[in-house]
């Protein structure tokens, strides 16, 4: 199993929207696409992200990872 760097929660309103980020540049989703369709797994590769989304990333990425990060995104 690849190895973590980081998580980053964009969520917003009550529903939860988490990104973690993996080594080999993978990145896995966990939302609640509405009450009752929640813990929703997807596996992304940075294209599939909009560009808004990427914004709140970087914005709310821990420091010592957000070089990371952003290379992983092809951001900006």
């Amino acid at each position: 199993m690849e190895k973590e760097i980081c998580t980053i929660s964009i969520t917003g309103n009550w529903l939860a929207d988490q990104y973690t980020f993996f080594e080999n540049n993978t990145i896995k989703r966990l939302s609640d696409h509405n009450s009752l369709t929640t813990n929703v797994i997807e596996w992304l590769k940075p294209q599939q992200i909009s560009k808004q989304n990427k914004d709140k990333l970087v914005k709310n990425c821990p420091e010592e990872f957000k070089e990371r990060i952003m290379q992983i995104l092809d951001y900006p």
